[in-house]
């Protein structure tokens, strides 16, 4: 087979392993419009939070970290005094930098006022007579104060929220760009784009909590941090250069595979330099798929390079080297002869990677797939639907702040946002952010008037709103959003008017056609909602895990739990809908049908006991075995609620309830 068609099977295999053009596209976008929404509500006093890291670039692979920067909104880094004209003194602490002293890529920030907010004041040094903020201490109050449970990575604080796992980078932002960094406007003239060029000089940079481990102030330095125009340059790639960054990851990830953290001396970032370099000089005429694995060789040949050199140019400023630090002297010898050895295999070592060969040998032993590089056939409506109510239900978190006028702030935004232009994809997700934004404001009103004195008739308006808004949220959520009526209905003790709505969502849920989470019969979903609209699809035909905001309470019965899960940091409780159907089916019938609360106890334990993760998902057994125990001993079944709560915590500890299980045990002896 030549080589050029080998280059489209691995093109198609990279297609199916880390995706097409139209699902690289949902990601991005989705996170786009999430951000954007965002960022409109929050206020100065408030954090910013930007998605960093592969998955902000698109990709999903199954380890791929959730990345996270955060920065002041009240904080802006100057690089002269100059600059201060264009920022507002009144609301703005202004840092400036001092990089005199620091290598390229890194820079001392001083507080020429000595005003700022308490976190940034508590992580001051003086230097020379003048405050600056140290890198070390500001990383330690940002990584182990506001997040305990959470261990310092480099300039992050890495740690797990519901099974996710995570790196916190807090950091500061400049509005302009680096001085230092001036040349690299100089050599874009065939790629990035003038306009990418632009946006990206626009959006300045940040600043992340780490020195150079060589520098004079390795403590009180910091790097500066060009993610958000990594972003913006990974989205100009055409989709070969991006399925080519992506074999270039897999590479290093294999690469690494047994190796502990000191051993591993090449990482993602350079393979990400490597790509940069390679499209920016123009290495191959198209990037196209018969030349993806051309592009493949032409990085890995610059990364030999590097490593025989011992110099890693960063892309915009080129006097940093980003092997100074490690790959020098015995190391950066045996790195180079180990991937030598590899490049004088030629380009036929990769089909001797597992994780890599594993796809493309599927696509070249099936000549139907090898030729078929039109992603509009190679991935089904379902596939891309799939794709998206995924990204949906993943982006749709916990708004922070749980306060009313914050939320009428977000449905305000919301409305302005409709009304202007948007993307296919941007619908579906303002949709499902209105629907929670919708259900967390009814509870949160009711619990404001439950707790105060406003009497009778403000309670009944507030009520009545409440739920108004949960029935106007059922219709733009998923299927499996009719939970939070039938909860709230229980919650006021209206028991009739839960099992109605709990009645409707067993047929919903029912239905053949039904996508819930990923589990979806295709032939059945194309033939009921087939070609209708995503915004139709999401209302009529998916169902996800429900969450509950653990600042708020929805089931009395359940307030064991989130507190236990509040304990470890998690912000939110996940509960399979059908799991929490005849948990609240049960809960309501104890009070007007025992023999019906039975064979909804009764259901909810097969469920339980007999699942193969179809309905309930494999993450979520340890809240079911729980839910089961608790409704068990609400019957008296002493016995059967023990086993429950022992399976419940013999599972993976994905929501951290242990605490709340362990003390219904010891309550139970």
């Amino acid at each position: 087979m030549a080589v050029q068609t080998i280059s489209e099977s691995v093109y198609v295999g990279l297609c199916f392993k880390i995706g097409t053009p139209q699902q690289v596209a949902i990601r991005r976008e989705v996170v786009d419009i999430r951000e954007l929404l965002e960022h409109k509500v929050i206020s100065n006093d408030y954090l910013v939070r930007m998605v960093s890291g592969s998955r902000r670039e698109g990709f999903r692979f199954m380890d791929s970290d959730f990345d996270f920067m955060f920065w002041s909104n009240n904080h802006r880094v100057l690089w002269d005094f100059s600059q201060a004209t264009m920022c507002n003194t009144d609301s703005h602490a202004l840092i400036l930098c001092d990089s005199s002293e620091s290598p390229p890529g890194f820079t001392l920030l001083w507080l020429p006022l000595e005003e700022a907010g308490r976190p940034v004041l508590s992580s001051c040094v003086r230097i020379n007579g003048a405050l600056y903020i140290s890198s070390a201490m500001y990383r330690h109050n940002t990584c182990t104060v506001i997040l305990p449970d959470s261990t310092v990575h480099g300039p992050c604080s890495s740690g797990s929220d519901s099974g996710i796992e995570y790196d916190h980078a807090h950091c500061f932002v400049s509005d302009f760009w680096p001085p230092s960094a001036s040349s690299w406007t100089d050599r874009c003239h065939s790629w990035p784009p003038p306009n990418v060029v632009n946006d990206i000089v626009r959006s300045g940079c940040h600043f992340v909590a780490i020195g150079h481990k060589l520098g004079n102030h390795a403590d009180n330095e910091w790097r500066i941090s060009f993610s958000q125009a990594e972003q913006k340059l990974v989205f100009a790639m055409n989709h070969t250069q991006f399925l080519t960054y992506g074999l270039l990851k897999l590479f290093v990830k294999e690469f690494n595979r047994g190796k502990t953290e000191e051993e591993k001396l090449l990482c993602s970032y350079h393979m990400k330099t490597a790509i940069f370099w390679a499209i920016q000089r123009n290495t191959i005429d198209h990037w196209c798929p018969q030349n993806l694995l051309a592009g493949f060789w032409v990085c890995y040949k610059l990364l030999l390079k590097w490593v025989y050199e011992g110099v890693c140019p960063n892309f915009f400023i080129p006097e940093n080297n980003m092997f100074l630090n490690k790959v020098h002297g015995v190391a950066q010898r045996n790195l180079f002869t180990h991937l030598n050895g590899l490049y004088e295999k030629g380009i036929a070592f990769l089909l001797q990677n597992p994780s890599i060969s594993s796809y493309i040998m599927d696509v070249l032993c099936n000549p139907r797939l090898s030729v078929c590089t039109d992603e509009l056939t190679m991935i089904s409506e379902v596939m891309l639907d799939i794709e998206l109510f995924e990204e949906i239900y993943l982006r749709d978190a916990s708004t922070r702040n749980i306060n009313l006028p914050t939320y009428i702030k977000y449905l305000s935004v919301v409305e302005q946002l409709i009304r202007s232009p948007l993307r296919q994809c941007h619908v579906p997700m303002l949709q499902k952010l209105t629907a929670t934004v919708l259900q967390k404001s009814a509870f949160v009103l009711h619990e404001m008037y439950t707790n105060t004195s406003g009497g009778n008739k403000h309670m009944y308006i507030a009520d009545k709103r409440s739920c108004y808004m949960l029935k106007l949220a059922a219709k733009f959520g998923f299927v499996s959003n009719l939970l939070y009526i039938a909860m709230y209905f229980y919650k006021t003790s209206r028991h009739r008017e839960a099992l109605s709505v709990i009645e409707m969502t067993k047929v919903k849920l029912a239905q053949p056609g039904l996508m819930y989470n990923r589990h979806v019969d295709p032939e059945r979903y194309t033939e009921a909602v087939g070609g209708r609209s995503w915004s139709y699809k999401i209302r009529h035909a998916v169902a996800y895990d429900i969450k509950l905001d653990n600042d708020i309470c929805y089931i009395n019965e359940l307030t064991p739990e989130q507190q236990s899960s509040s304990l470890s940091h998690e912000k939110v409780l996940h509960i399979p809908p059908y799991i929490l159907l005849h948990m609240l089916e049960f809960l309501c019938c104890r009070h007007v049908d025992p023999v019906r609360a039975q064979a909804a106890l009764d259901d909810l334990q097969v469920l339980v006991h007999h699942d193969q993760g179809v309905l309930v998902n494999v993450a979520l057994r340890d809240i079911s075995w729980e839910i089961l125990g608790i409704c068990q001993q609400m019957t008296g079944n002493r016995q059967a609620a023990l086993y429950s709560y022992r399976q419940s915590l013999r599972q993976d500890p994905l929501l951290n309830i242990d605490t709340a299980t362990r003390q219904r045990i010891q309550d139970l002896h």
